[in-house]
């Protein structure tokens, strides 16, 4: 069992780059504290919630945190925006964001169980000094705009919200923005789901991944002389698989209603296999990938389907000479 006694987590660093957008609409004193991590993969937990307590101290928000999440993007939420956009349902989604929730907002071991017919996803508590309704209402809010943004809205239904934190004075923010019954004072922070929500279909990609799936799918096909919308959908279901580490040559196959033998084939009459084509495309994702500041080699590694981050930094030496970071470094001095 996890001891959260001394518990000190850690938040995404796109997280504090929302709570700069959300500063500067609001037209607030940006402190030095939240302009020293912007440029950071990752930061403390604990500075997390002094920045929540400062922006409080200036707008003094009956409920900051749900304020703040109106304004989050996929690119404040990092690896799992690039993931969930491959997702097919929500069922599906929310099992990569469990996989992965603690690279985003660290704060607490997260906890997925299906009750009847109802899924509580919650968090564990942790210590006095760590969390406040600011940093629980965020969590919450966060999970829910991010169900919001990759599932179709009919399908957002949510049944409870609780939080373990006594009832403010007005509790309609809460209502208005979750659309659902809210409970305080409650043992643990949680929302409650219907089960049947696990099917509901995701939104087709239509941020981040989509532009990086076109661009990359035209690049590669304008290196084809006879590109086909056989090889357009092939690349699209390669980049598809990779996001959720599934990308072997019988899936795709099969997706593409075809035997591999005849994908085999195809590939072979353009004088490629298909493992060179999955490379191509890693390639060609690892550098939009790295010009990400806020995604970690770790992260981009993940995303690309390696079992490791040193077999991605071999692999990407090969194709460029170079090493992640040093590539990463030299686009950072040609963009000063």
């Amino acid at each position: 069992m996890l001891q959260t006694k001394d518990y000190s987590g850690t938040v995404y660093g796109g997280l504090g780059q929302l709570l700069y957008v959300y500063a500067q609409a609001k037209n607030l004193d940006i402190s030095e504290k939240l302009k020293s991590v912007q440029n950071r993969e990752r930061f403390e937990f604990q500075i997390w919630r002094e920045l929540l307590d400062e922006i409080n101290q200036q707008v003094h928000s009956p409920a900051l945190g749900l304020e703040i999440a109106e304004y989050v993007q996929p690119k404040h939420l990092g690896i799992i925006a690039y993931i969930t956009q491959s997702c097919d349902t929500l069922g599906e989604a929310l099992t990569r964001y469990y996989d992965f929730h603690r690279l985003i907002y660290d704060g607490g071991p997260l906890k997925v169980e299906v009750q009847n017919e109802s899924v509580s996803i919650r968090w564990e508590v942790l210590p006095v000094q760590l969390t406040t309704q600011i940093t629980d209402e965020i969590a919450l809010a966060l999970l829910v705009r991010f169900l919001r943004l990759y599932i179709q809205l009919e399908y957002i239904q949510i049944e409870q919200v609780n939080f373990i934190q006594p009832a403010p004075k007005n509790t309609r923010i809460y209502q208005e923005f979750f659309n659902a019954p809210i409970q305080f004072s409650q043992p643990k922070v949680e929302l409650l789901l219907p089960l049947k929500l696990f099917s509901a279909p995701c939104k087709s990609p239509d941020s981040t991944l989509h532009q990086i799936m076109m661009q990359q799918a035209k690049e590669l096909l304008n290196k084809l002389p006879d590109g086909t919308q056989l090889d357009e959908r092939l690349q699209q279901s390669i980049l598809k698989g990779l996001q959720k580490n599934n990308y072997q040559i019988e899936t795709i196959a099969t997706q593409l209603k075809m035997s591999v033998r005849q994908l085999q084939r195809h590939l072979q009459q353009q004088n490629t296999t298909y493992q060179e084509r999955v490379q191509e495309i890693r390639q060609l994702l690892a550098t939009q990938y790295l010009q990400d500041p806020h995604l970690s080699l770790h992260e981009i590694a993940i995303l690309l389907s390696y079992s490791e981050q040193s077999a991605f930094q071999r692999a990407f030496k090969l194709w460029s000479g170079l090493t992640p970071h040093q590539w990463r470094k030299n686009q950072g001095e040609k963009t000063k």
